[in-house]
């Protein structure tokens, strides 16, 4: 964690910190910013391998593989009455909060299918494809989802954006995905809609509190989860670092890298 006491320590010389990653939450952007370090991120790099994630966590959730799986592997063959709590993928409706670089490109694996898009960001994404439905209310939205996608970044405004209220305007069955951050999820409130039988499944690559994860959801044989295997491949691995060695060899010749982080941007607008 690259936290404000970190970052006062660092020595004057230090003028661009280069984050491997396209979530940037473990450093203090604002220390960052009052210093005048400069910070960058990966963004793009993540995009396919997080946005494959998604599609598996879908998938096992609508189909039970993941229950399936270990129902074989204790020699128990299929778990019982399994097709009466499974789902074909193809013609359910995909909601994604937040079409973002991630969110846009798991869109396009879902549609190929394909299942119906629509999505919730603070403004309507201009370049979007003319499948994907944009919702300006989020509770209209989720009212027509049968899988919530959840792809935001981690802010002080997003802990917990996803929380009662949403998780409860969503249709009874429904399934929630989560490749951002644990804490954009009230955890708690997730938990409750699993318990009462209005939340179907969760597919979870991300926990508040990583590596540890809460006893309560190990309950639950039919949700899957995976220990934050998004960016998990050689191939996104070396894309995150030469995009971040990019930034710093652009701020070294030119003064300034491409992966700005917004908040950076922002901050040079109003001075």
């Amino acid at each position: 964690m690259f936290d404000k006491e970190i970052i006062d320590g660092l020595s004057a010389s230090v003028k661009w910190i280069a984050h491997n990653g396209a979530g940037y939450d473990s450093v203090d952007v604002y220390a960052c910013i009052e210093r005048g370090i400069y910070l960058s991120n990966t963004p793009g790099a993540v995009d396919d391998a997080t946005a494959t994630t998604a599609l598996y966590l879908l998938i096992s959730t609508l189909r039970q593989f993941s229950l399936s799986e270990r129902s074989l592997r204790a020699g128990q063959w299929k778990p019982a009455d399994l097709s009466s709590k499974t789902h074909d993928v193809t013609g359910r409706t995909l909601a994604i909060l937040g079409l973002g670089g991630i969110g846009l490109r798991f869109a396009e694996l879902a549609h190929a299918f394909p299942m119906r898009i629509i999505y919730h960001s603070r403004h309507k994404v201009q370049d979007a494809p003319e499948w994907c439905e944009y919702f300006e209310n989020v509770d209209e939205m989720l009212g027509q989802a049968d899988v919530l996608s959840v792809h935001v970044p981690l802010r002080a405004d997003t802990v917990d954006l996803v929380g009662e209220k949403m998780i409860r305007a969503l249709k009874p069955g429904a399934i929630i995905i989560n490749t951002a951050r644990g804490k954009v999820i009230d955890e708690e409130a997730m938990i409750r809609a699993l318990q009462d039988g209005h939340l179907a499944s969760v597919g979870l690559d991300v926990f508040p509190n990583e590596p540890e994860v809460n006893p309560q959801l190990l309950k639950f044989p039919n949700i899957t989860m995976l220990p934050h295997m998004g960016t998990e491949t050689q191939d996104s691995q070396r894309k995150m670092e030469v995009r971040a060695l990019q930034n710093l060899r652009d701020y070294l010749i030119t003064g300034m890298g491409k992966d700005l982080v917004p908040e950076w941007k922002s901050a040079k607008k109003s001075l």
